[in-house]
């Protein structure tokens, strides 16, 4: 036990001094560590990928938006759910929402196709307006490198499991939510989550 913490036990009054220096060292490590979150929401940002047209974008060119990052497929069981996505695309993107999908062929070879094959698809079958991206790899050794950021550091990390995986990003890039394939994009838990970063 160090001399300042007998002193607080025995219920003393710290100097002005001690005072100086505790809130010194509280602001010390506050900063640090708001600078390592703030270091660490910009190199999300910064990492670039492609549209399903070929264009580099990254995160950064939907800052101020509310994000839903999605690995889709379209030989999936789970590939109805781009109808419950364009829908609530269409909802709340004049609030400042938007969705990226991701093509990634990781399970079941279940998004077999090239880019054009992929857009035509999701355009006929789903009228799809939502931005897509061109088709990425989600897990293993050639993960793509949003990927392997999103699932290894962030407060939701985890290897992706299957298609139709979801991450929410609030308008400061911070990542807030993560939802299981199962989650429809419908379901009330995705839709609060959505709603609250309106408010």
């Amino acid at each position: 036990m160090t001399r300042n913490t007998y002193l607080l036990a025995k219920g003393e009054k710290m100097k002005p001094i001690q005072i100086l220096l505790l809130f010194l060292l509280v602001v010390h490590v506050l900063s640090f560590a708001t600078e390592r979150r703030l270091t660490s929401m910009n190199e999300l940002q910064r990492i670039p990928f492609q549209t399903i047209q070929g264009e580099t974008t990254s995160l950064e060119d939907f800052k101020g938006k509310v994000v839903l990052i999605v690995n889709v497929a379209s030989k999936c069981g789970y590939t109805p759910q781009y109808e419950g996505l364009e829908k609530i695309y269409r909802k709340y993107k004049e609030k400042g929402f938007t969705i990226l999908g991701f093509p990634a062929n990781n399970f079941g070879q279940q998004e077999p196709g090239s880019n054009e094959e992929i857009i035509q698809f999701c355009k006929t079958k789903y009228d799809v307006t939502f931005p897509m991206m061109a088709k990425i790899s989600v897990k293993g050794t050639d993960i793509h490198p949003l990927y392997k950021y999103l699932t290894e550091n962030t407060p939701f990390a985890g290897e992706i499991k299957w298609n139709f995986n979801k991450f929410l990003i609030d308008q400061e890039g911070n990542v807030v939510a993560r939802f299981d394939s199962k989650v429809r994009p419908e379901d009330k838990e995705l839709i609060t989550e959505i709603e609250k970063l309106f408010k």
